[in-house]
């Protein structure tokens, strides 16, 4: 998962960019950068790290310009390396360009031995520098048709955002999997991963850049235009709704927070358990133990504080420091535990080992019984379009039935949201808007490459062309 921005026809562009992306930090925690365009060149300056230690007020002061274009990106398998860091810079026929890019691009390997087979020199190993070569192969002199030749030739989540001398573009794949909105601001405009951004930085929130669209910003205006047509299906993915979005986004024209509030409540009609309290993990769990609360009438309590300065450890990419987070990260509160039974709220369940931490530390705190409820389904499948989920043997749902995820965590119980239950917020059949493949195992965009690699490989990943290409974005 990555976080992208774009800053179109504003004075100080690159601050606007840093500030963006610091909103969506949460999105990406190994690299940031950010180019420029002054009119006349682009300037450049990314490096592995949080926004704020790769930005100086020196850095920004020497990316001048009112364009610019911004990127905050963690891997979730292949190397995390400078090499990898974007937006992506090339000079090529047409002049320079730059590209950020959110999601996964599922043909990226087949894309590439084409491109190689063709004379291609590759310089890092990311879906997204096939977009470059695919740009630079392009015979089309308009940038219109250039985009129209090249985006149908992408298969999988890719929302995506182009900077060059005259014009920035914002595209997003036909399927709608990653979000992509637009906003505007003193007389330009901005596009961003989430709506957080633009709250940040003052920008009014337009719209969404739709599914198979591309949008040009050039002369002072935004202009639309389409490379794939409208479909009545979209795929949305539900994890951001589950885990990923800041719950004060609006993502997919819903808030994130009174879509969380709703998993709790329906989690709370689904699973009922006598106890004395609700208590969330945070931050994720809060807004469903707040709908759990409320729906069951059993008090929310906010048992268990979180160390702020710790990141996510969901996305760190080492075993070891996610285990060490769990300690690190929260600590209960335990004269509000001792003797009670306790409802503990999270968003999810993957390998098991943090939710196992999490209740011997519940335990351990006094807690008389500990209730275990996830408000989304048991993961069972791992994520193809860009959300970091582990190979199917290291799902614990993938192997393991309720009651044995159960014992593995040693909760008194553990329930699951249904899969009907994420969409109380839809009148329509569930999976009709939304991906929800990490939970029901049904990928929407190529099944059968997908299908090949678990069944076939396992998930064991490799760089050849008939594989996910490496290194997901």
């Amino acid at each position: 998962m990555c976080g992208i921005i774009g800053v179109y026809n504003i004075p100080q562009a690159a601050t606007l960019t840093y500030l963006g992306l610091y909103a969506q930090q949460h999105r990406g925690q190994e690299s940031a950068g950010i180019v420029t365009h002054d009119g006349t060149s682009m300037k450049v300056h990314h490096a592995m790290g949080h926004v704020a230690d790769v930005f100086s007020q020196e850095t920004l002061a020497q990316l001048t310009g009112s364009q610019a274009i911004g990127h905050v990106r963690y891997s979730t398998a292949g190397e995390s390396s400078i090499k990898n860091c974007q937006p992506i810079m090339v000079n090529y026929s047409h002049g320079s360009i730059a590209v950020g890019h959110n999601g996964n691009i599922v043909n990226a390997g087949v894309v590439k031995k084409r491109l190689v087979s063709e004379g291609s020199i590759f310089q890092s190993n990311s879906d997204t520098e096939i977009i470059i070569h695919l740009l630079a192969k392009s015979k089309q002199s308009d940038p219109v048709q250039r985009m129209k030749e090249i985006l149908p030739q992408l298969e999988g989540a890719y929302s995506l955002v182009f900077l060059s001398k005259s014009r920035m573009i914002a595209a997003r794949d036909p399927d709608g999997f990653r979000p992509l909105v637009i906003g505007k601001k003193d007389g330009g405009f901005v596009v961003c991963s989430e709506t957080c951004a633009l709250d940040l930085i003052g920008a009014e929130y337009i719209r969404e850049v739709e599914p198979g669209e591309f949008v040009f910003f050039e002369g002072g205006k935004m202009t639309s235009h389409r490379f794939a047509p409208a479909r009545m299906r979209k795929n949305h993915c539900i994890f951001e709704y589950v885990y990923f979005a800041r719950p004060d986004s609006i993502v997919f024209d819903r808030n994130v927070y009174e879509i969380r509030k709703g998993f709790g409540a329906m989690l709370a009609r689904e699973n009922k358990v006598a106890a004395d309290m609700v208590v969330p993990v945070p931050d994720s769990g809060v807004p469903a133990a707040l709908g759990y609360a409320a729906e069951s009438g059993i008090p929310f309590e906010l048992g268990l504080v979180r160390n702020h300065y710790v990141g996510r450890t969901f996305i760190e990419p080492e075993q070891n420091i996610r285990h060490f987070g769990v300690k690190v990260k929260l600590n209960p509160v335990k004269k509000l535990m001792e003797g009670k039974r306790i409802i503990l709220i999270d968003d999810s369940i993957v390998r098991g080992t943090t939710s196992q931490k999490m209740v011997k530390m519940v335990r351990d705190a006094g807690a008389s019984e500990v209730h275990m409820r996830i408000s989304s389904p048991p993961t069972k499948w791992p994520c193809f379009y860009g959300i970091d989920t582990p190979s199917r043997k290291e799902l614990i749902s993938a192997h393991k039935n309720v009651e044995d995820v159960r014992k593995f965590i040693q909760a008194d119980s553990l329930s699951f949201l249904a899969v009907q239950g994420l969409y109380w917020f839809e009148k329509q059949k569930p999976n009709e808007w939304f991906c929800d493949a990490c939970f029901t195992g049904n990928y929407p965009v190529a099944p059968e490459l997908i299908d090949k690699t678990i069944r076939g490989k396992d998930l064991q990943r490799t760089e050849d062309g008939d594989l996910i290409v490496a290194n997901l974005q």
